[in-house]
């Protein structure tokens, strides 16, 4: 019989499918010391190496267990505050202080994950037994292209990170619950909506309606899972174009989800000094009570509400997308089931 039932895929959904690149904390969190975090459904240890790159391995020193975190940081390696073991950034000890040439000594004890940094977000890739080396990540251009200013939106929120995937896969949910904010009180209550393939995914659209209201969501699968949208903005909102949001988020458990987004704007020259100046005095305050009013929202949902639902023409989004997770889900436990490695 296989192992590969749906307990095990909805195990692996609620702490996030593998061989994917995550947004793990803002770049600001992580300074001269170690810091400990959960994410993944793992707790894990962060610190930057003697060139200021972040390092990332699950908070757990091989010897007996100890937090890493509560170490100090030797630039490519650690060393566990309890009895000095040296953990190195690929998870090999390096050596054990207290019994030299013990057969910790270069074996590799310790979950390391690839990272990288962009954006004012350190990212980490989880891979799974078969898919150890990194894929190759692309940032959508609101992230990299010198067109754009953005400002990053981050907060944890309670709850399944599933659940605010669905939430921006909603556009519709903007005209209700939404319907006082200054850019998103226009547009009608009423709409039907179609899927649009597209290279890396797919854009869920209203139809006959665009650059009116919170109209279409885009889904990009390209090393991680983003979200992305615009909100056209009225001339309170000044200089630019349309508002752009670009949004990921990373299970921290199973009952908390750490959630990013990305203001953006398409602004040159003066008019980009114009919107932040805006954006930090008149908007950003704005934006996060909309922001709050998801949260609420959201916090408010039984853990099995999306057992009891019944959909209708407006979920065509969200039920796709959560079919993009799970075949990915069960893919990757065949896989490992296939090969004889474990299914955790």
């Amino acid at each position: 019989m296989s192992a590969v039932t749906s307990q095990a895929i909805n195990k692996l959904l609620a702490k996030g499918v593998r061989n994917l690149w995550y947004p793990i904390c803002p770049s600001h969190f992580l300074g001269e010391k170690p810091i400990s975090l959960r994410r993944l459904g793992l707790k894990v240890v962060l610190w930057r190496d003697a060139d200021g790159k972040p390092v990332m391995l699950e908070d757990h020193c091989p010897h007996r267990g100890a937090p890493l975190s509560r170490g100090m940081p030797m630039g490519d390696r650690i060393a566990c505050g309890y009895h000095g073991v040296q953990v190195g950034k690929d998870g090999t000890v390096i050596s054990v202080p207290g019994a030299p040439g013990s057969k910790l000594e270069g074996r590799k004890c310790v979950k390391s994950f690839p990272t990288q940094e962009c954006a004012g977000v350190i990212f980490a890739y989880a891979g799974d037994a078969l898919h150890p080396e990194p894929i190759e990540l692309q940032f959508p251009e609101q992230l990299t292209s010198p067109e754009f200013s953005s400002f990053l939106c981050y907060c944890e929120w309670g709850g399944d990170y599933r659940y605010v995937y669905d939430n921006v896969m909603d556009p519709m949910h903007g005209t209700f619950l939404h319907k006082q904010s200054h850019s998103m009180s226009f547009g009608d209550t009423t709409a039907t909506f179609q899927i649009r393939e597209t290279p890396t995914g797919f854009v869920f659209e209203k139809q006959g309606q665009r650059n009116v209201n919170f109209d279409w969501t885009e889904f990009l699968d390209t090393g991680a899972h983003w979200l992305r949208l615009e909100i056209p903005y009225p001339a309170t909102g000044g200089p630019g174009g349309n508002f752009h949001i670009v949004g990921i988020y990373t299970p921290i458990d199973e009952k908390r989800a750490a959630v990013f987004h990305w203001r953006c704007r398409k602004v040159e020259g003066w008019q980009r000094d114009t919107w932040r100046f805006l954006y930090k005095n008149r908007l950003e305050e704005r934006h996060w009570k909309v922001l709050e009013q998801d949260r609420v929202m959201l916090e408010d949902f039984e853990p099995d509400a999306f057992l009891r639902e019944n959909l209708y023409q407006h979920d065509m989004g969200v039920a796709r997308l959560r079919r993009v997770f799970r075949t990915k889900a069960e893919a990757q436990l065949r896989a490992l089931e296939a090969a004889g490695q474990p299914i955790q």
